[in-house]
């Protein structure tokens, strides 16, 4: 048994339930008398959509087969050898089920080992060898090309990345140490940092070209018989790959400088993965595989056993899993189908709303407001996203024209929601406003039309509770902009039955949200959550810290922006407004701060200017600021910020706004854009000890985002 061998069963216990992937290998004659071929496909058994993985079980069949193909090789049997996958799957990489089970250091420098043990011995076969990517290509699928002589890439290819950064990881299989070698450091960084830090930005096949990483590219249709001609072309020297001189010289420095500048930008030094990336990438300047090998495996353990993977880890599976399957939905065999849609308001929000419905249910929508200059204007917006669309190629002419048709305004509600199935209002952010408005609605719709609202801190329950059947209401809070950001808080009210909650549930599949189930609480859950962590920033603004210092004090936890550039997007009007209503109802805890009164009553649209190409304090905004002579550090006013957050999330929890931590975090990530690399925010709190300090336990069970016990 080789040593590969002996390593990779020594491993596969510790992957319980891997889906294991075999590799089988199948012969051809090339065309052009090119000779005899081997041809090693990936497979894992399962349907077409379920993705091929390395786990050890897996890596020891690649392993086996690249054996057998070894001794063709060297019988001279075989002139070459390639790899691909199974229809739209080449592989996804490492088995990450697997991966957050491991408790010891030494478990997981095996596992990276292994994966380099068997991927090595690809490009030290006696014949060239040949990657081709037929179908979606990550991490561990991309890096076994890496070591391939040639790579072809479908044109179909939509999903092609080393995401290894995005959830805590580096590309640990070869991927730091080959790809800047194959083409440049540059792009390189571009693909390993910048993409991941991008939310796991995805290359499509073209784009794989362009970069250099593929040297043919081809149609997805007849994929494998163009890349198998080609390969015999090569072979027979009709064709010959040039390949770009890497320059090793300053630009090298200077991409791994560019890297790590992203990485400031995006984690603030909160994250260990991209650095550790970065660090390999400059080591593999000198052109050392072994060395960067062995750095890959020393930082894939490291990070393994790290909070950050399981983090991450945690994070991705709350997404692909939790997201999909939303905890305390009803039966969705309760869902009415939805054929109409009407939308009560044509503004910004109401207008992106009705853009939504009708690119995703493809039904009639229509949007009614106080008078038609406003009407023409919300119709206006959602024809000119329509042509936006179809000048990007992203509809044809017969979608957008059929789409147009679609879309239509009223004044009269009677005329536009007397056949509706469901009405969502997007109107001014007043619970008498909305009554009334709920009230018009509910005296024209159809007795089971659905009555949804958009508000994102008032109470659902006070909103139907003037209607002569409020079970028909629920809560269907979108995030700005709504086209972005994936989540959806859905809010039972206090008499929302099971058929409505179910039809908002399937309304909100159909639209691709990812749906939490929310009690109608105050300002929910992430509006809840953030109004306290911005408001101890603004509160300690107030007593005297300086802008700069509570700004600061929060960049460890690597968020995609600073408090007050957030306070920016969403309005400081709107901060206010909820940081009112969460102090009528939680006066004790949510205070509301006079300096950003005074902001929103000046008329300020952020607490910040853009003259010098960075946010600096506005002049007009620092000369509204009134504040004490208590002025913290910024370790204090981290400290006290976590402190006020964890205490909140265990409140929200106690009073069951949702049904687990796990709600929470979905909801900051989805919502928020909370960085994956903190799994949302209950495993930081966890990990730093602040949930122990505050609530005296932790929010998650040991092992979950955190290292087995």
């Amino acid at each position: 048994m080789s040593t590969t061998a002996e390593l990779l069963k020594g491993a596969s216990d510790l992957f319980p339930d891997e889906v294991v992937t075999q590799a089988h290998v199948r012969h051809f004659d090339l065309p052009f008398g090119a000779g005899r071929f081997a041809l090693i496909t990936l497979d894992n058994g399962l349907d077409h959509t379920k993705p091929t993985t390395f786990g050890p079980a897996s890596l020891a069949n690649l392993n086996t087969a690249i054996d057998q193909v070894e001794k063709e090789a060297a019988a001279g049997e075989i002139v070459g050898v390639g790899i691909t996958g199974k229809p739209f799957i080449f592989a996804v990489g490492a088995d990450l089920k697997g991966v957050e089970l491991l408790k010891r250091h030494e478990d997981a420098l095996a596992i990276g080992k292994g994966g380099h043990e068997v991927f090595k011995r690809l490009s030290a076969l006696a014949v060239p060898t040949f990657a081709y990517y037929n179908g979606a290509a990550m991490g561990g699928g991309v890096e076994v090309g890496l070591h391939c002589e040639y790579r072809t890439v479908s044109k179909a290819i939509a999903a092609f990345s080393l995401p290894e950064v995005f959830l805590g990881l580096v590309p640990g299989w070869g991927g730091c140490t080959l790809l800047p070698n194959l083409i440049g450091a540059d792009k390189a960084v571009s693909v390993i940092i910048e993409n991941s830090l991008n939310q796991n930005k995805q290359l499509k096949g073209q784009q794989v070209f362009d970069l250099g990483i593929a040297d043919a590219i081809f149609e997805g249709a007849d994929f494998l018989e163009q890349s198998l001609i080609w390969t015999a072309q090569v072979l027979k020297g009709e064709i010959e790959v040039e390949r770009p001189v890497i320059d090793r010289g300053e630009a090298w420095d200077q991409a791994v400088a560019k890297g790590r500048f992203i990485a400031d930008s995006k984690v603030h030094g909160a994250a260990p993965a991209a650095y550790r990336a970065l660090d390999i990438i400059a080591a593999a300047k000198n052109g050392d595989l072994q060395q960067g090998y062995d750095a890959e495996d020393k930082a894939l353990a490291d990070l393994i056993m790290g909070g950050e993977l399981r983090a991450g880890i945690y994070a991705f599976n709350l997404v692909q899993k939790r997201g999909k399957r939303p905890a305390g939905a009803p039966d969705k065999n309760l869902a009415r189908p939805v054929t109409k849609v009407g939308v009560v308001g044509a503004g910004l929000m109401a207008s992106q709303l009705a853009l939504l419905f009708l690119r995703r249910l493809e039904v009639p929508v229509v949007l009614t407001d106080i008078d038609q200059e406003r009407v023409d204007k919300g119709v206006g917006y959602v024809h000119a996203e329509i042509d936006k669309l179809l000048g990007k190629g992203r509809i044809n002419q017969d979608k957008a024209n059929r789409l147009k048709a679609l879309v239509t305004g009223v004044l009269d509600k009677a005329e536009g929601f007397a056949d509706a199935d469901f009405v969502i209002e997007a109107v001014f952010e007043e619970i008498g406003v909305k009554q009334q408005v709920f009230a018009e609605v509910e005296a024209v719709a159809p007795a089971h039309a659905i009555l949804a609202t958009n508000t994102s801190s008032l109470s659902v329950s006070e909103m139907a509770s003037k209607l002569k059947n409020p079970e028909r209401v629920v809560g269907f809070h979108f995030f700005n902009p709504v086209a972005v950001l994936p989540l959806l808080e859905i809010v039972r009210g206090e008499q929302t039955d099971d058929a409505s909650l179910a039809t908002a549930f399937a309304v909100a599949k159909k639209l691709k949200k990812t749906a939490v189930l929310v009690k109608d609480a105050p300002a929910f859950v992430v509006n809840r959550i953030l109004t306290r962590f911005m408001g101890e920033i603004q509160n300690v603004i107030d007593e005297g810290t300086p802008v700069e210092v509570a700004e600061k004090a929060v960049e460890p936890l690597g968020l995609p922006m600073s408090p007050l550039v957030l306070l920016e997007l969403v309005g400081p009007a709107i901060g206010l407004h909820v940081s009112e209503t969460l102090n009528k109802a939680f006066p004790d805890r949510f205070k509301v701060s006079p300096n950003l009164k005074a902001v929103v009553d000046a008329g300020k649209r952020g607490f910040y200017v853009y003259d010098s190409g960075k946010p600096e304090l506005d002049p007009e905004v620092a000369a509204l600021l009134k504040q004490g002579d208590t002025v913290l550090t910024e370790e204090q006013v981290r400290a006290r910020v976590l402190d006020a957050v964890a205490q909140e999330i265990g409140l929200m929890l106690d009073e069951g706004v949702v049904a687990e931590p796990q709600d929470i975090d979905l909801c900051l990530i989805t919502g928020a854009g909370w960085p994956f690399h903190l799994g949302g925010i209950t495993p930081y709190l966890d990990r730093e000890g602040v949930s122990e300090r505050v609530n005296g336990k932790k929010f998650l069970a040991p092992g979950v985002a955190s290292v087995p016990v």
